[in-house]
């Protein structure tokens, strides 16, 4: 067991630093910019025209699960999360007791599935997000839609041990940090979505508009001229697009239309309004809710802060609760509906299904609205500060929750035993902290290096433009090759949403156990909602079968996903079994 008489943590979060890390971890501002195209390109056929339903399903079921950490947090405050609650909750049963320390072991590693993976994801997608914005600023060197796999894994790299820094130095700086984010990055959302929606209303179809070109990622008034042969676009020495021009020589301007879908059937734009928030086909719902549940975790960041918290019982559910309905409810039902309502001809969902950055083309556009043609990247790359800024807070306090869970499990010998060591100076868990640096570094490396496979593998014509080297166009193939691969950022990020609907459906449960005979028992608090928050975790699950045997949607990533977690559980399960065996310890409890 680790030395009892080592550093312990101190208690220095209040209601606001708890709930400012856990809104942190949700960021919407981050989120929005950063998995669109993910979102955009999940399913053959897509499906995109559900994303927003996809957002709201996800959202009930975290509703669900957060008011089952919210009151289980009531009866044992403390650091460990799901982890420390599974042990509390059966040992607080007469019979059931004796289950206690594998229900805790089963809690631990599932979660770890999420908070070992989760990191990985965020590190890729700043890799991806920096790409985008290097290539937009040097677009010599690298491309803004397609940025080279090499260039994108060593940010992720970089940013992953930069973020492992700031961590190790302890919750108060962590804190500081995640406030002055969430202030920022929520304005800056509501900005774009304002003027997203007021792209959209002021300009009805027949209207002249801009057109976006992701080559050259600037936008157009005029119509372009396109190759006869191939259709492709015609463009200048300097990659410029040409206009297509009238009888009397002068360039066609860009009318603006809202077509549903194209000549092959994929979807483009959303007709009116009431299309983004009509559930299409519930099949698509529920894959999308597969993918969305990634933007809305972390509020139950928190419970593993029960040590740092000074009012833990009374703090951290209102923390719970507040981070989920503040970002989630208010902010991402927002503005995913403000960016699905502002595509249109110029700017379809198969554009942002070939973008690293939609969001930041859309940024582009709605900015050279507002300030005129060619200043729209000032506001882009305004905006991109803000997101690069909640990149640093999402990722630090998804670094946080997941040391803090590993340290739990060192603490209480379940993992190796110097994960159990708190530093002298800054009382964090600083090997936890690293050795998640190190894995978040890996991920975030496997997931950049097929990033453009799958459903967005670029065209041919896009691959041949790219810049040449190293940075830039290594790893790119051809569309057909690229297309036959699975999607390696959407493979990691399925994985670990699987493990976050691992440890939701455990911890609905494990509330519907700890108030079971208990006599502040309440039927829908105990038993109602964390029984439907039970049901559509595994619902959701279970789409990672149902979708690819069915045809709904994308059939590698899941699948890959699903043994991915396979060997995770079953090499847990020998570990907990060999690691009883070296330490004596009884698998079965024979007394509390």
């Amino acid at each position: 067991m680790a030395d009892q008489k080592a550093p312990q943590m101190q208690a220095t979060l209040g209601l606001t630093g708890l709930t400012s890390n856990a809104m942190a971890l949700i960021a919407p501002g981050a989120f929005l910019w950063l998995t669109f195209f993910i979102q955009a390109t999940t399913g053959t056929p897509t499906t995109a025209p559900d994303m927003w339903w996809g957002i709201l399903f996800a959202l009930l079921l975290c509703l669900a699960t957060a008011v089952s950490y919210a009151e289980i947090s009531k009866l044992y405050p403390g650091t460990g999360s799901s982890y420390y609650y599974a042990e509390q909750a059966l040992l607080s049963k007469d019979k059931a007791f004796k289950y206690a320390r594998v229900a805790k072991f089963i809690v631990g590693w599932g979660s770890h599935l999420y908070y070992w993976v989760y990191p990985g994801v965020m590190v890729a997608t700043t890799g991806i997000f920096v790409g985008y914005v290097v290539g937009f600023l040097n677009p010599g060197f690298l491309s803004g839609s397609n940025p080279g796999p090499v260039f994108m894994a060593l940010v992720a790299i970089v940013f992953s041990f930069f973020v492992a820094w700031i961590a190790q130095k302890g919750a108060g700086a962590s804190t500081a940090v995640n406030l002055a984010i969430n202030i920022v990055q929520i304005s800056a959302l509501l900005v774009f979505s304002v003027l997203a929606l007021g792209y959209r209303v002021s300009h009805p179809t027949g209207s002249t508009g801009f057109q976006y070109d992701a080559q050259s990622l600037s936008t157009y008034t005029y119509q372009f001229a396109t190759n006869p042969k191939d259709g492709s676009t015609i463009r200048d020495a300097s990659g410029t697009p040409q206009p297509l021009l009238d009888a009397a020589g002068k360039p066609v301007p860009y009318v603006i239309t809202y077509p549903e879908k194209d000549a092959s059937g994929n979807f483009l734009t959303h007709t009116k309004a009431s299309s983004v928030v009509t559930p299409h086909k519930f099949s698509w719902i529920f894959i999308q809710a597969t993918v969305a549940i990634l933007i809305l975790v972390g509020f139950e960041s928190v419970t593993s802060m029960g040590g740092e918290a000074k009012n833990p019982t009374k703090h951290i559910p209102i923390a719970v609760i507040a981070s989920l309905l503040i970002q989630g409810l208010v902010c991402y039902l927002i503005e995913y509906f403000a960016a699905n309502y502002f595509l249109n001809s110029g700017y379809t969902m198969q554009s942002a299904a070939g973008s690293a950055a939609p969001i930041g083309d859309m940024m582009i556009m709605v900015g050279d609205a507002l300030l005129g043609q060619g200043h729209g990247k000032y506001f882009m790359l305004a905006e991109a500060l803000t997101v690069f800024l909640a990149l640093i807070g999402t990722t630090l306090s998804c670094m946080n929750t997941g040391a803090r869970v590993t340290y739990a499990m060192g603490k209480d010998d379940e993992a190796p035993e110097h994960f159990g060591i708190l530093h002298a100076e800054s009382l964090t868990p600083r090997r936890a902290i690293w050795t998640l640096a190190v894995i978040s570094a890996v991920l975030g490396t496997l997931a950049v290096m097929l990033v453009f496979a799958d459903g967005s593998a670029p065209t041919d014509a896009t691959i041949a433009a790219l810049p040449h080297g190293i940075f830039s166009s290594f790893g790119y193939t051809t569309h057909d090759q690229m297309a036959a691969l699975p999607n390696s950022l959407l493979t990691i990020t399925l994985t670990s949403n699987f493990g976050t609907f691992i440890l939701y459906a455990l911890s609905c449960f494990l509330c519907m156990v700890a108030f079971h005979k208990r006599a502040d028992f309440s039927f829908v608090r105990h038993m109602l909602i964390p029984l439907f928050g039970l049901v559509a975790n595994l619902v959701c699950m279970a789409f990672y079968l149902i979708g690819p045997f069915m045809g709904y949607g994308t059939s590698k990533e899941p699948l890959l996903a699903l043994a991915i977690a396979g060997v995770w559980g079953l090499y847990g399960a020998y570990y907990f079994l060999r690691s009883s065996r070296a330490k004596g310890k009884a698998v079965l409890l024979e007394a509390k």
